[in-house]
C-alpha cells in the first residue's frame, strides 16, 4: 500500500513494538484532556524516560505533528474519534490500534480487524467535519452526506448497492434504476428500498434506520432469518444479529440536511456530542450538568455561537481550552457561587 502525502517513514517509526505505540498513543490521549494534571505530565515523562523504545515511540509522534495541523490527513480525524470514546471501552482499544497503524506503519506495516479511516480516505464519496454534501445519482437517486461520511459505491447490472463505511446518509431512490435493487450496506448488514426516503446513520457497532416514505426492508448480517421490513414513520437499530428498538421515525432530526439540529428536551451532554460531530473542536461539560435539558434549533456550522447561547440559557460558564495536541476544546460547566 502507498504511504499518503502526509506520511513520511522515519527511524523512530522503524522496529518500535506494538505495545509500546499503542501506550504512546494512549498518552497521547489523556493528554488530550485539558488541563493536564501535574501527576500526570510526571508519569507520562517517567515514562519516556523508563526505555528507549518508549522515547522513540513519543519522537515518532511528534514527527507527524506539525502536519496533522494542517491536512485532512485521517490520522487527526482518527485522533478525534478516540478521545471521545470512553477510557478502557472495546472502542477506545481499536482506535488506538487504528491510529498505531496510522501513525507508526503508515497503512502497510501492521494488520488490524477494521480500516475504517483508510477506507474513509479512500471512499467513492466523502464529507469532511462539518461538511454536507448532495448528489443525483446515474438512476435518479438522491443522496444528502452528513458530516464526516464515506461511502462507497457499487452499481452493477444486478444491483444498485451503496456501502456506508462512516457517518449518516439521506437517501432519495430514483425510478430509473431498470429492475435492480437498491441496498445501502453497513457493517451490519443491509437496507434493502423499497421505494422510499430514508436515512442510515452508522454507529459504532449499530446502524440506525429512519424510513419516512415507502419501506426499507433490513437484513442482518448474521441473521438473514430475521429480516424486518420498516414502513414509513418508524425507525429501528440493526445489529449484526437482528433488528431491535423499532419505533416512531423523528423527522426532526434530519434537520441536519438544511445546516442545523433541532432537540427536544435533549441532554446537554448528548447535545454537544451530536454537536461535536460538526468541529473539529473538542466539545464536553462537567458531569454534574450533563443532565441539564437543551431544547432549540442550532445551526451546526457555528459551534462557537452554539455553546455561547448555551451557556447563557442554562446559566453556565464556557471555557475556551488549548489543547496539549493542538486544537481547542469548550467546556461548560456551573457558574462558582459567590
Amino acid at each position: 500500500m502507498a504511504h499518503s502525502s502526509w506520511y513520511q517513514p522515519t527511524a523512530d517509526a522503524a522496529g518500535v513494538p506494538p505495545q509500546v505505540a499503542e501506550r504512546a498513543l494512549e498518552w497521547l490521549l489523556e493528554l488530550q484532556t485539558q488541563p493536564v494534571a501535574p501527576t500526570t505530565l510526571q508519569a507520562w515523562q517517567a515514562w519516556r524516560m523508563a526505555h528507549p523504545d518508549h522515547e522513540r515511540a513519543w519522537r515518532r509522534i511528534e514527527s507527524v505533528r506539525g502536519r496533522l495541523q494542517t491536512l485532512a490527513s485521517p490520522v487527526s480525524a482518527a485522533i478525534a474519534q478516540a478521545a471521545l470514546t470512553p477510557a478502557h471501552s472495546g472502542s477506545r482499544r481499536q482506535a488506538i490500534k487504528t491510529l498505531a497503524l496510522l501513525v507508526f506503519g503508515g497503512g502497510a506495516a501492521w494488520s488490524v480487524t477494521r480500516s475504517e479511516p483508510w477506507q474513509q480516505w479512500r471512499a467513492d464519496l466523502r464529507t469532511g467535519i462539518g461538511q454536507q454534501r448532495q448528489l443525483v445519482l446515474e438512476d435518479g437517486s438522491r443522496l444528502t452526506l452528513n458530516t464526516d461520511t464515506a461511502v462507497n459505491l457499487a452499481f452493477s447490472a444486478d444491483e444498485r448497492r451503496l456501502r456506508l463505511i462512516s457517518g449518516e446518509l439521506l437517501v432519495r431512490t430514483g425510478k430509473a434504476g431498470g429492475g435492480r435493487p437498491f441496498l445501502v450496506e453497513t457493517a451490519q448488514g443491509l437496507a434493502r428500498a423499497l421505494g422510499t426516503r430514508y436515512a442510515v446513520r452508522q454507529h459504532d457497532g449499530m446502524t440506525e434506520v429512519s424510513v419516512f416514505e415507502g419501506a426499507v426492508r433490513l437484513v442482518p448480517r448474521q441473521a438473514e432469518q430475521d429480516a424486518l421490513v420498516l414502513r414509513a414513520g418508524q425507525q429501528a437499530t440493526l445489529t449484526a444479529q437482528g433488528v431491535d428498538r423499532v419505533g416512531e421515525a423523528d423527522e426532526t432530526r434530519m434537520a441536519w440536511a438544511d445546516g442545523v439540529i433541532v432537540a427536544h428536551g435533549m441532554r446537554l451532554d448528548a447535545f454537544l456530542a451530536e454537536l461535536g460531530r460538526y468541529t473539529a473542536d473538542r466539545l464536553s461539560c462537567a458531569e454534574a450538568v450533563g443532565g441539564m435539558r437543551v431544547s432549540g434549533s442550532y445551526p451546526v456550522d457555528d459551534s462557537d455561537a452554539v455553546v455561547a447561547t448555551l451557556a447563557a440559557a442554562l446559566g453556565l460558564r464556557a471555557e475556551l481550552r488549548q489543547r496539549f495536541w493542538g486544537g481547542r476544546q469548550w467546556y461548560l460547566a456551573a457558574t462558582p457561587r459567590a
